[in-house]
């Protein structure tokens, strides 16, 4: 996956990523006001393969699981952090919008463009010539990933056992 990163600070909350006020509105409102508290203009800039970014404590905050899917409804292909609220990284992975961590992100910068390989565990800074190690997702949790998350990872999972168990 190659995009354009989005940096973020410390304490990123929910009600930043999925602001209260536009719940009624159904995913197009939300994701349309995702992130516009700490930088307006994210949601009309961003585009689908681009990385957010961030310090510690991402998605603090509520259990709201619209905070992950606004991401995911806006094309990111993954959201990069020093650290997670524990909520918002199960949420994400369920609505399979990858999360990692990096302990290093020093010299990652607004604007970079990078390539993630979730196999490897890796960030490459294309234009400084630089490898983030990130911390390594678990062979269970890279498939549900690439099912697109928890529902459509059970189906195709009791699909293949109805088949094994029908012979077909």
């Amino acid at each position: 996956m190659s995009g354009r990163v989005f940096l973020f600070g410390n304490d990123i909350d929910t009600d930043q990523l999925a602001p209260g006020q536009y719940m009624k509105g159904g995913i197009d409102m939300l994701a349309a006001h995702c992130l516009e508290a700490a930088r307006p203009d994210f949601a009309s800039t961003v585009k689908p393969g681009d990385v957010v970014v961030a310090g510690t404590n991402f998605g603090v905050g509520s259990s709201r699981e619209q905070a992950a899917e606004a991401l995911k409804h806006l094309g990111v292909a993954a959201v990069i952090a020093r650290s997670f609220a524990g909520i918002f990284y199960r949420n994400a992975i369920n609505l399979g919008l990858p999360v990692l961590i990096a302990n290093d992100l020093g010299q990652v910068e607004d604007g970079d463009t990078v390539d993630l390989d979730l196999d490897a565990g890796e960030l490459r800074l294309a234009t400084k010539d630089r490898t983030i190690k990130l911390e390594p997702l678990p062979d269970n949790l890279k498939r549900m990933l690439a099912d697109g998350g928890l529902v459509p990872h059970l189906k195709k999972r009791f699909a293949e056992e109805r088949k094994r168990e029908t012979g077909q």
